[in-house]
């Protein structure tokens, strides 16, 4: 066996060993929208050996229909509302790692169920990165203004000073999803304290 074979199977062991470590708690990736976290999340579910869950996904089908269309009919207020319901809901059966609409974590009481019932990351990134990002997209109901651009800087300066309340703070950026994992896995080792069963399976901990 290569040695980069040999090393990518202990990381891949010493990432299952902390999705056992996380018991119940749930990975909750918070940040703006464009910043990566239903691709990143993705690849972390499957690194750490648990279910990825999406929050929009899970209140649109709640609702019954798109976040753009529950935007449009019942407004904003009314979908944050259903927002807070959902993921309380979904924080109740961790471990997972949670993918969080960019508004979700200025909800006081959300940001409280997260702290108790999970660990929080921001996926923080730059307007200009998110800039790039969202161009192709159209799908962002905030976004829908005459300067897309100018309403996302402005998000940001609401955003970004709540958002560093976080646990971890991972920089997305134009690098492979996966240096991007593994900067979130480092982050996540060394706030999880490996049982001693997980700790032989995962080859231990690196810090």
């Amino acid at each position: 066996m290569s040695d980069v074979a040999t090393h990518n199977g202990a990381a891949a062991l010493s990432a299952s060993a902390l999705g056992l470590a996380l018991e119940r708690r749930s990975v909750v990736l918070i940040g703006m929208m464009g910043a990566g976290k239903s691709s990143i999340g993705r690849r972390l579910a499957a690194r750490l050996g648990i279910p990825f869950v999406d929050a929009d996904a899970e209140i649109e089908k709640a609702a019954g229909m798109t976040v753009p269309e529950i935007f449009a009919i019942h407004g904003e207020p009314y979908f944050r509302a259903g927002e807070a319901r959902v993921i309380a809901r979904l924080l109740e059966s961790g471990p997972q790692v949670l993918s969080t609409g960019g508004g979700a974590f200025m909800n006081p009481e959300t940001r409280a169920t997260i702290r108790a019932k999970g660990i929080s990351v921001w996926l923080r990134a730059t307007l200009e990165v998110l800039s790039r990002r969202i161009k192709r997209r159209t799908d962002r109901p905030l976004l829908k203004t005459s300067d897309p651009v100018a309403t996302l800087k402005r998000l940001i300066e609401e955003r970004y000073p709540v958002y560093a309340e976080a646990d971890l703070t991972v920089e997305s950026r134009e690098v492979p999803h996966d240096t991007i994992v593994d900067e979130i896995l480092a982050g996540l080792r060394s706030r999880v304290q490996l049982p001693d069963r997980a700790a032989a399976e995962g080859g231990g901990t690196s810090p």
